[in-house]
């Protein structure tokens, strides 16, 4: 990954909003919260906080992949979205363009993750150290090079998307982390935040918002 920060300067896309959460379309290359240094302060939660002002973090979506994250526009809605993050009351779902012809059809990779200190922000499988981490997937579309898939996290570790696809001999193409060769060779990661359902913060009504991928 370069060091140099140039995050997209596109507008604010808004999914849905009320009067408790806000759900926007994150795009590619933008931080979710402000990075160490003033140079990596431009981020989502400080454009979100110029529309509303009221804002407040309930998760994070890593730099480089785009899509749905929501944020709480009251200290009620954080509490109530973040015991639903924290107990898997939520749900995710990705689209991702991998490297090869992925064989089955669906499957689950459960395999243990923790950060590979010398090389952080990267992480790896450890089975002895590392906390638990599942992902259920499912192939949508084959290429010659490539394969779609639509990929569901059960948890919510540091790059677990990423990782599970690498061990499955599948990078996600543009993945400047964990792609090598041409699987490297594109001009994002080619991963994104479909759609994310939740119970709404008043009322506890289902909720599901969804964002169609850009690639």
């Amino acid at each position: 990954m370069s060091d140099t920060y140039d995050p997209p300067q596109d507008p604010l896309v808004i999914l849905h909003d009320d009067h408790e959460v806000v759900l926007v379309d994150k795009p590619a290359g933008l931080l979710s919260v402000p990075g160490k240094g003033e140079h990596l302060c431009d981020c989502l939660i400080a454009r979100v906080q110029a529309a509303y002002p009221t804002a407040l973090l309930v998760h994070r979506l890593d730099r480089d992949t785009s899509g749905v994250m929501i944020f709480a526009l009251t200290p009620h809605a954080q509490r109530h979205l973040g015991l639903q993050f924290e107990k898997r009351q939520t749900s995710k779902t990705y689209v991702a363009r991998v490297w090869g012809q992925v064989a089955e059809a669906k499957g689950t990779v459960d395999l243990p993750l923790c950060v590979d200190w010398p090389n952080r922000p990267r992480q790896m499988v450890d089975h002895e150290n590392g906390r638990a981490a599942v992902t259920d997937w499912r192939r949508l579309k084959r290429g010659e090079t490539e394969t779609r898939m639509r990929l569901t996290p059960k948890t919510g570790r540091s790059h677990q998307l990423r990782v599970h696809m690498l061990a499955l001999g599948h990078p996600i193409l543009g993945d400047p982390f964990y792609a090598t060769g041409a699987a490297r060779d594109y001009p994002r990661l080619m991963l994104h935040s479909e759609a994310l359902s939740f119970r709404h913060p008043d009322g506890g009504l289902h909720t599901k918002v969804t964002s169609k991928a850009p690639f």
